[in-house]
């Protein structure tokens, strides 16, 4: 199956091509600081989505509550620990905090209302930024990108502490390469 292979292909890349190729559309400081804002919405905005229905399991008089957030995370935790595993840790840390927000605003009035508009004003956040990038959006050419977008946020917040500089430089180093490419190909 086609689209089998395609998923394959994209589980399969390293943590540097994943991060590569995201970063090839991210270097403009304004897109980047747009990003440290806008996926923090979007993320937030689906994980209260994703935490309106809730499920039970009772074993005895123990019981758990989770939402389908809680189930979606673990699995793309799975996905990220795959690719890195303390920037995964950072993950972990960072999905923790939304699905906390999260609760707190699962009561609010209109929450599905709240939900959407921190999710539209997200989205009109990343596409200013990529204005001043002039690049179009990782995830128009890999939908993988919106998986990565977080991980390449926490992934910058070590680079910026002095974590994972050996990481840092592969991943810019093949993501120069692969914007010279598109701006090679973008004048041809």
């Amino acid at each position: 199956n086609t689209t089998t292979n395609t998923v394959m292909k994209v589980l399969m890349k390293t943590v540097e091509e994943q991060l590569a190729q995201y970063k090839s559309v991210h270097f403009n400081k304004k897109n980047m600081q747009s990003h440290f804002i806008g996926i923090p919405l979007l993320i937030l905005a689906i994980t209260l989505l994703l935490s309106l229905n809730r499920f039970e399991i009772s074993l005895s008089d123990f019981r758990i509550t989770f939402t389908p957030a809680m189930v979606i995370f673990a699995a793309v935790l799975i996905y990220y620990a795959k690719l890195h595993g303390k920037i995964a840790l950072g993950m972990l840390a960072y999905l923790i905090v939304n699905l906390y927000f999260a609760e707190l605003l699962y009561q609010a009035d209109k929450v599905v209302f709240l939900a959407i508009a921190i999710f539209i004003a997200g989205w009109i956040i990343q596409f200013i930024g990529h204005y001043y990038e002039k690049a179009k959006p990782a995830f128009l050419d890999d939908m993988v990108g919106l998986v990565i977008g977080p991980f390449f946020l926490i992934a910058e917040i070590y680079f910026a502490l002095g974590f994972e500089q050996k990481l840092h430089n592969q991943m810019t180093r093949l993501a120069l390469k692969k914007r010279k490419l598109m701006e090679d190909a973008k004048v041809s």
